[in-house]
């Protein structure tokens, strides 16, 4: 897979920001796919950071309601990422 379909894009919330700004970990959209040491290399080649540690989640969609039909959104994966302490990403 190539970076670019390894991480999705950056989740840039309340909670994300706060994270980014006190623990030096930022969170990402990822392939489901992907893996723990795939999504590390990916993060250090695209933004040419030092990742110390990545986290993921699977994420279920939620079930949602068009008039009188049920649908579900479809299911993604969540990563955080921690930085060595002297580097950071400039997402906002």
């Amino acid at each position: 897979m190539d970076d670019h379909e390894i991480v999705v894009r950056p989740l840039i919330t309340e909670q994300s920001t706060h994270l980014a700004n006190t623990k030096n970990a930022y969170a990402f959209e990822v392939n489901p796919k992907a893996n723990k040491p795939q999504i590390k290399a990916a993060v250090e080649r695209l933004y040419e950071v030092k990742v110390k540690e990545v986290r993921t989640a699977n994420r279920i969609g939620k079930k949602r309601r068009r008039g009188r039909f049920y649908g579900q959104k479809s299911d993604w994966k969540k990563a955080v990422v921690v930085l060595d302490e002297q580097y950071h990403i400039d997402l906002f």
